[in-house]
């Protein structure tokens, strides 16, 4: 019978392993025990480095959150008309989720069942609601279409983006037929913002 092997964790790549567990099984799905066997360690060298399987969750989501609202704080976000603001916001969130896949799915599946996956949820509804806002503003200025339903745009858009977990796999090196993040963060906005602006874009 072999035993755990020597932990030799530290608290960013012991995350990386729960945050894969997490999304396989579900979080209310996983256990202590099954951290502990995806590890390959003891559970008493999982509590070495985290109080539980709560807090690997609030550091996971808190990942998924920080890139998110970090994006706002990018110059992008806040320089010329409210329309490119918002087309630089969801390029970015498009590239954030690629590049943080493990964590942004686990902030998209939380369902609300402890106090970690409210303050998730709350954080990521306030997300949305800024983007919403800047959509509001482009509308306001006139250049997006007055026909269609901010609301209803603003669902559909994030609607496209956060589908990217479900289906969306980084390309390995040297391989072909996969997207790279340009790629796809290039033709969301162009299917997005060709649509709802009053006059479409011309390729950057």
């Amino acid at each position: 019978m072999t035993s755990a092997k020597r932990d030799t964790y530290t608290p960013e790549t012991l995350l990386a392993v729960a945050v894969g567990v997490f999304n396989e099984r579900g979080y209310d799905g996983t256990s202590m025990e099954h951290l502990s066997k995806a590890a390959g360690i003891s559970k008493s060298s999982i509590y070495h480095h985290v109080a539980g399987k709560e807090e690997l969750l609030r550091r996971a989501v808190s990942r998924a959150i920080d890139g998110l609202f970090g994006i706002l704080d990018e110059p992008g976000a806040g320089r010329g008309r409210a329309v490119e603001q918002v087309e630089y916001v969801t390029r970015r969130t498009v590239e954030v989720l690629m590049a943080e896949l493990p964590y942004v799915t686990l902030l998209l599946r939380v369902r609300g069942n402890t106090k970690t996956e409210r303050w998730a949820m709350e954080r990521r509804r306030e997300f949305d609601q800024r983007v919403a806002d800047l959509l509001k503003a482009a509308a306001s200025d006139g250049d997006l279409r007055a026909d269609m339903d901010i609301r209803l745009a603003t669902r559909l858009l994030f609607g496209m983006i956060n589908s990217l977990v479900e289906w969306y796999r980084p390309q390995a090196a040297g391989t072909t037929g996969g997207y790279d993040s340009d790629q796809v963060a290039e033709a969301v906005v162009r299917m997005a913002f060709d649509g709802l602006r009053t006059e479409p874009s011309s390729p950057s």
